[in-house]
């Protein structure tokens, strides 16, 4: 954190479905909200697919603008490999980012069968997995809050 006012949290949503990243940015936004002073500043950025939503979190943390980042998006399986491909490549960027540039991301990129369990995982008052996400990277910040102290 960069100062004593709270986390300051960068927000990548990939509206490729663009009824499915309304409902997660709602869900996110109130799961943020929850958490009043514990964040100080949230920005929003949208990308077309979930592909780009790594490249943006790489561009965003070369000038540690954010202490951290929430991805979200949704890949629903069709009839191609094209699933898999983005699926698997948009994780794996995700995860390789948080480790080499020691980064909190919240992955709320949702990869489902079809639309329906798409929208059961986007719903907050249902399974709310962007809320996870910001919950996720929220609890990352304050666990490597608290391993500072333990260091100093």
């Amino acid at each position: 954190m960069s100062d004593n006012s709270g986390f300051r949290i960068l927000i990548v949503v990939a509206d490729f479905y663009e009824h499915i990243a309304q409902m997660q940015l709602d869900a996110a936004k109130t799961a943020i909200y929850s958490y009043g002073s514990a964040i100080s500043h949230i920005d929003f950025i949208n990308v077309a697919g979930a592909l780009e939503i790594p490249s943006i979190i790489s561009f965003a943390c070369r000038d540690n603008l954010y202490d951290g980042y929430v991805a979200l998006g949704c890949v629903i399986r069709g009839e191609t490999t094209h699933y898999d491909i983005v699926a698997n490549e948009s994780c794996r960027a995700l995860m390789d980012l948080s480790i080499t540039k020691n980064i909190a991301i919240g992955n709320g990129i949702l990869t489902v069968e079809n639309e329906q369990q798409a929208l059961e995982r986007a719903d907050k008052t249902q399974l709310d997995k962007a809320g996870g996400a910001v919950h996720a990277c929220l609890s990352v910040l304050k666990n490597f809050e608290l391993l500072q102290l333990k260091v100093s």
